[in-house]
């Protein structure tokens, strides 16, 4: 009897236990799966030495980041959880924002500048279901943008928080100079204003990005061999080569990210080649250039395309204004040397066969170059050796529609601007077809993007000082778009 009683309440208690410890089991898994959290990463990693560098997936991949299918070593960069696409651009750049907690009080240097960017991101994405931004000087609007909001947001943030560290080694006149009075002119100006401006800080420590302070143009006038030798590359490569060096040697910034969050500004038509003296600095850096040939490794996801400027006493002096639309009697305009593979179908078509598309290659004795922008309505902007030209800008300048003829060209700021909205954009192949092209443009539409160019024209002003959304800031800006796009990580 006794022993029947012991077995029944045995039953009795397992019954009251075996709940209690399902229970405390199942709420320990639930507890257990809140603090760990689960997390989705589609992106593939490589190693690189004791690096890691994580990629996009191609599902997923943002315009802005690095190519895939590289063959040299990729930099620390990986795109954050959640992608956001801002179309900012005709390339729909995206910016990546992440759902984590606040940062921890023990942030290193290069995790504080990554919260400030993804901040930056967060604020970018707001703007787009947002009224327009009170700014005293200038609110961007209107088709001569992908996205003006966007654009507008953007431009705030980087003047709220972008700082760039510009390296001091180097010796004019190759580093921290630049010609300024040449068609090379944006090289030079560019170089001398980012010694002053506010946004350069000597704290690399804070830096978003850094400048390598390089001048392509006085490389090929101060250290270039015998063009005609097969070895004159040799002497401006190893310079660049022998500068990355020191800076890599006595920095940690360059080999932390392998030269992605750098960048350098190039007009020479050489500037592009010699970049490949330093594979990471071709391939990972920002090359601000004004050759961007996309057939000679531009990649628009990374580098950024500026404006050819010609300025010939180093400002804008007799450059800038013109007639109204109605007192423009001819109808387009061309004028200078026959070399690339375009130029000559286009004399061949065109000079001397028609009085309302006046094409030349010299100009006629008395006939001013500057009067006949002036006096026309659309302005041809043919390639020649190179993708670059300063008659685009020419033409913005005077108030004359650029046509552009071009092949491989990514125009400047089209991250930001919308060339098709002011500008006429001519296939090689319609060359024989230009007048009909341009006549079949109603005045109406003509009128628009007349219109739209004058406004577009600040964008390409160089003023001493720099103003705000000049042609100085749109290369920062640029710049910072690139550097918004990428998350650089510390060696592992």
């Amino acid at each position: 009897m006794g022993s029947r009683m012991n077995s029944y309440s045995w039953r009795i208690l397992w019954l009251i236990i075996l709940p209690l410890v399902l229970i405390l089991g199942f709420m320990t898994l639930k507890k257990s799966n809140c603090q760990i959290g689960f997390s989705y990463n589609s992106s593939s990693a490589v190693r690189s030495g004791d690096q890691k560098a994580e990629v996009p997936s191609s599902a997923s991949l943002p315009p802005i980041s690095l190519e895939e299918g590289m063959d040299m070593q990729q930099p620390i960069i990986a795109t954050q959880d959640e992608n956001i696409a801002a179309t900012i651009n005709g390339l729909d750049i995206s910016f990546s924002t992440n759902r984590t907690h606040d940062p921890p009080r023990n942030f290193s240097s290069l995790k504080k500048l990554e919260a400030s960017l993804m901040q930056a991101r967060a604020a970018i994405r707001v703007a787009r279901n947002m009224d327009e931004i009170g700014d005293p000087d200038y609110a961007p609007y209107g088709p001569i943008y992908w996205n003006s909001s966007l654009f507008h947001r953007s431009y705030l943030e980087m003047e709220k928080r972008l700082k760039v560290y510009v390296y001091e080694e180097g010796e004019p006149p190759i580093f921290h100079n630049g010609p300024c009075k040449s068609i090379y002119a944006m090289e030079g100006s560019f170089i001398f204003h980012m010694e002053t401006t506010k946004f350069r800080t000597r704290d690399p420590e804070k830096a978003h990005v850094f400048f390598l302070p390089m001048s392509s143009s006085m490389m090929v006038r101060f250290i270039s061999l015998d063009r005609e030798s097969r070895h004159h590359w040799s002497p401006m490569k190893g310079t660049i080569k022998d500068y990355v060096n020191l800076i890599a040697s006595k920095y940690p910034f360059w080999n932390r990210s392998l030269g992605a969050d750098h960048f350098i500004v190039a007009c020479h038509d050489w500037g592009p080649e010699l970049t490949k003296a330093v594979p990471n600095l071709f391939t990972n850096s920002i090359r601000a250039l004004c050759n961007a040939n996309t057939s000679e490794g531009f990649k628009p996801s990374k580098d950024v395309s500026i404006p050819e400027i010609l300025l010939r006493d180093g400002t804008m002096h007799g450059l800038v204004g013109g007639p109204s639309p109605r007192q423009r009697r001819v109808l387009a305009f061309f004028a200078g040397g026959v070399h690339g593979p375009i130029r000559p179908i286009l004399l061949e078509h065109w000079e001397n066969k028609d009085p309302d598309v006046q094409v030349h290659k010299y100009l006629p004795k008395g006939v001013s170059y500057m009067e006949m922008l002036r006096q026309s309505k659309y302005c041809i902007s043919p390639s020649g050796y190179e993708v670059a030209s300063p008659r685009m800008v020419e033409a913005l300048y005077t108030g004359c529609v650029p046509v552009l003829i071009k092949d491989h060209y990514v125009a400047p700021f089209s991250d930001v601007l919308n060339w098709k909205s002011f500008s006429v954009v001519v296939q090689i192949e319609d060359i024989p077809n230009l007048k009909k092209i341009l006549m079949g443009i109603s005045t109406r539409q003509y009128l628009r993007m007349q219109r739209r160019g004058k406004q577009v024209k600040r964008h390409f002003e160089v003023n001493y000082p720099p103003k705000r959304y000049d042609v100085f800031h749109m290369i920062l800006h640029s710049v910072w778009l690139r550097r918004l796009n990428a998350r650089i990580h510390g060696g592992s």
